[in-house]
């Protein structure tokens, strides 16, 4: 056989046995654990935790190799949770989506690893007398916060300047008239409560605050002076931006603004109350890694994991006050002077269950009757602000007319399950709360509650000789 052959044909073994052993059964691999963590956090939290995670200790030692995100809406958590039945951990989205899954039981108790009991007793148990672990029945805690949030809104001074609009400091003030006059293009945005919990939790903060009644006239004058967005995101951004005037936000939306547009930007905590939020992380009853992830969670509660907070494009309150004794803590003045302007902040009295009683109802009310029946509102709305600006209609008969506009009580709507009329009042809503999670039911209401909605704003329309 010829040389050149032969040379060719060894050539040939030796590159299919490479093969066969880095591709074949004696291909060396590399075994570790990888975390599925079901997450409302964005995708440059992920990232950072990501990558600091998987460079520490922790993760070494209980050979962590990777974490899967599975970032999904608040409404689609316990669903996915038990379809994909081997979620470890749950990491933000806010105290009331955290006591729905502890309240259907998908959370298991943060005890029995030394690390986590250790860093759980730096915690505060409270701020502001607001909890930031939450107890089960049993007394022992099923989750914790991992960080901590104020709510107000973000404004762009130079937009307001410009248009000759105050700065608001109460949450009444974004529901004035005042702000309606650059309609048909909105001063002010909001997110829709369906696609948001931070905005969601805001509207609950006005209701409880104001009471039924008058918090949903408030948070019907304040849709109608916004532009309704499907991100609270996309509200932050647009404030920057110039596209509005002031948009409603968590703390570190408003603090991540000021640093993006020094001077222009600046966020407001409300004179008339807001909550210092815990914001939890947990473990989840399907956790398949379940001591890797008492030992992530640990890590995220630790001075070390408390960092990922303290970056530039995050900015949120830590809830574990010894990351400010950290060389990266340190360079952060700025946010020690924020975090100990919320401890100080004034809040109102909150209460999660009455909150969790109706959340699911004051979401789709929301979506039906000031997204879904946007348009008939904004007309019926600026018909009436421009004629109370202009003097046109005295302060009383404004007042009147709003409550016909925006009063629950005098939304008049066929109940699609007992075909009776009925009016949103608080009870109602508790009542069909659950309910909701009926996609069938859900679609019905919601109708119901548009078509209500439409009816009355073209009848206060006509009212104004629209």
């Amino acid at each position: 056989m010829d040389k050149k052959v032969i040379i060719a044909l060894i050539i040939l073994v030796i590159i299919i046995a490479g093969a066969f052993y880095f591709l074949g059964p004696f291909k060396p691999t590399e075994e570790g654990i990888v975390l599925k963590v079901i997450t409302r956090h964005g995708a440059d939290i992920q990232e950072i935790t990501e990558q600091s995670f998987l460079k520490s200790e922790v993760a070494k030692k209980y050979n962590i190799k990777d974490i899967v995100w599975l970032p999904v809406g608040p409404h689609l958590w316990i669903d996915t949770i038990k379809r994909s039945g081997d979620v470890d951990v749950g990491w933000g989205g806010g105290p009331v989506l955290f006591d729905v899954l502890l309240e259907n039981e998908l959370l298991a108790p943060l005890e029995g690893h030394e690390d986590l009991d250790a860093v759980l007793k730096e915690i505060p148990d409270d701020i502001s007398g607001v909890p930031m672990k939450r107890k089960g029945s049993d007394g022992k805690i099923y989750w914790v916060a991992a960080a901590i949030a104020s709510f107000g809104f973000t404004i762009n001074k130079n937009y307001l300047t410009e248009r000759g609009l105050p700065e608001p400091d109460e949450w009444i003030d974004l529901g004035d008239p005042v702000y309606a006059k650059t309609l048909p293009s909105p001063s002010v945005a909001v997110a829709d409560a369906t696609k948001s919990t931070s905005n969601t939790r805001m509207y609950e903060i006005i209701l409880q605050k104001y009471g039924w009644v008058e918090g949903w006239k408030l948070i019907t004058r304040i849709a109608a002076n916004s532009r309704i967005y499907d991100q609270s995101g996309l509200v932050r951004e647009a404030v920057v931006r110039g596209d509005v005037g002031v948009g409603i936000t968590i703390d570190f939306y408003g603090y991540t603004s000021q640093l993006e547009a020094p001077g222009i930007a600046k966020y407001i905590l409300p004179k008339d109350g807001t909550l210092v939020n815990g914001d939890p992380i947990a473990l989840l009853v399907t956790a398949k890694h379940p001591e890797a992830a008492k030992a992530f969670i640990a890590w995220i509660l630790s001075p070390e994991g408390q960092k990922v907070w303290l970056h530039p494009s995050i900015n949120r309150m830590p809830i574990n006050i010894k990351v400010f004794e950290t060389e990266e803590g340190k360079k952060r003045a700025d946010l020690k002077e924020n975090y100990e302007k919320t401890l100080k902040v004034s809040t109102i009295e909150f209460s999660d269950e009455l909150a969790l009683s109706y959340e699911y109802s004051l979401m789709w009310f929301f979506h039906a009757t000031l997204v879904r029946a946007e348009q008939p509102l904004k007309e019926a709305w600026m018909t009436l602000t421009r004629k109370y600006n202009e003097g046109a209609i005295s302060e009383e008969e404004f007042n009147r007319l709003v409550d016909e506009l925006a009063n629950p009580h005098k939304l008049a709507f066929i109940d699609p399950e007992t075909g009776q009329e009925t009016t949103f009042t608080q009870e109602y809503a508790q009542k069909v709360n659950d309910k909701l999670k009926d996609p069938t039911f859900r679609d019905a209401l919601v109708k119901a509650w548009r078509e209500g909605a439409e009816k009355r704003y073209k009848k206060v329309l006509e009212m104004l000789g629209g």
